[in-house]
């Protein structure tokens, strides 16, 4: 029990106002009051520490998506063909070219399998195809008569990888390479 100095009243040991005048009984009780409200650690409530804690996870997030997105190579980096030793192959972005080798009038459907391209044309001629080193390409040729031989070639990076022929009047040839 404290006695109030003011009024005399008799207040709990743990009062630090008089109930009877409001008088301030101590400073020692105010400190010990104060102290027990304070906790250790933040003084930040729950709410606020999981959204600095997300916001954390955010700025991680969108760091790591930045750096991954800067350090993948472009599409004519991943198109160039490297070798063996080292060196890296960029006269084209693509590394398949079709050739096609006829005196008269030919049709023909090239590239990758699933996206042909066609054309048409008279007398021999080189295509580049749209196909990465990676993908299967096709060739379909056909004669609109004459004679001689119609022959197709592939090549990669500016070497024969597959020929086919016919000498057929109305022929047709194909090549399907897979890589």
């Amino acid at each position: 029990m404290v006695k109030c100095p003011r009024c005399g009243y008799e207040n709990a040991s743990s009062s630090t106002y008089c109930d009877n005048c409001a008088y301030l009984l101590s400073n020692q009780n105010l400190k010990k009051a104060n102290k027990t409200k304070r906790s250790k650690g933040w003084n930040v409530g729950f709410g606020k520490k999981v959204i600095i804690v997300l916001g954390i996870i955010v700025v991680a997030l969108l760091l790591f998506s930045f750096i991954y997105n800067n350090s993948q190579p472009s599409k004519d980096e991943t198109l160039n063909v490297i070798y063996d030793d080292g060196s890296q192959h960029q006269s084209s972005s693509y590394p398949y070219k079709a050739s096609i080798l006829y005196n008269g009038s030919w049709y023909a459907k090239m590239g990758d399998p699933n996206y042909l391209i066609e054309k048409s044309g008279s007398g021999s001629t080189s295509v580049s195809l749209d196909c990465a080193a990676w993908d299967d390409v096709k060739i379909e040729a056909e004669k609109y008569g004459g004679e001689g031989e119609l022959t197709i070639q592939l090549l990669r990076n500016g070497k024969v990888v597959a020929e086919n022929s016919t000498a057929n009047g109305y022929g047709s040839v194909s090549i399907f390479y897979d890589s």
